[in-house]
C-alpha cells in the first residue's frame, strides 16, 4: 500500500513563504493523479491542488496565484511552493493520490502550516 509523507510545515508571518514536500512510497507514484489538500480546525479538508502525471495543474481559487504545485516522479516527491501566505491559509497539510482520497487510511499524519497576522 502507498504512503504520503508530508514535510516543510512551519510558523511563518503573513506575506512569508513555505515549501511542503511529499514523499511516496512505492513505484506507481508517477501513474497518479496528486493533490495538497489541507484541514482547517473546524473546517471540513478541502483540495488545494492538484496534479495529473504529466504535470498538469489546478488551483483552488483562494490559492490561485500564490501557491505553486509540482512534482518529480523519479524522485517520488511532490512539492507545494507556497508564497504570499495568509492567515486564513493556517491548516494541516496533506497529499494524497486524488483516487485515494476516500480512504480513511489513505492519509498520512499531514504537516502543520501556521500564519500569523
Amino acid at each position: 500500500q502507498v504512503q504520503f509523507v508530508e514535510s516543510g510545515g512551519g510558523l511563518v508571518q503573513a506575506g512569508g513563504s513555505l515549501r511542503l514536500s511529499c514523499s511516496a512510497s512505492g513505484s506507481t507514484f508517477g501513474r497518479n493523479v496528486m493533490g495538497w489538500y489541507r484541514q482547517a480546525p473546524g473546517k471540513q479538508r478541502e483540495l488545494v491542488a492538484n496534479i495529473s502525471r504529466g504535470g498538469t495543474t489546478n488551483y483552488a481559487d483562494s490559492v490561485k496565484g500564490r501557491f505553486t504545485i509540482s512534482r518529480d516522479n523519479a524522485k517520488n516527491t511532490m512539492y507545494l511552493q507556497m508564497n504570499s501566505l495568509k492567515p486564513e491559509d493556517t491548516a494541516v497539510y496533506y497529499c494524497n493520490a486524488m483516487h485515494l482520497a476516500r480512504k480513511a487510511d489513505s492519509w498520512g499524519q499531514g504537516t502543520q502550516v501556521t500564519v500569523s497576522s
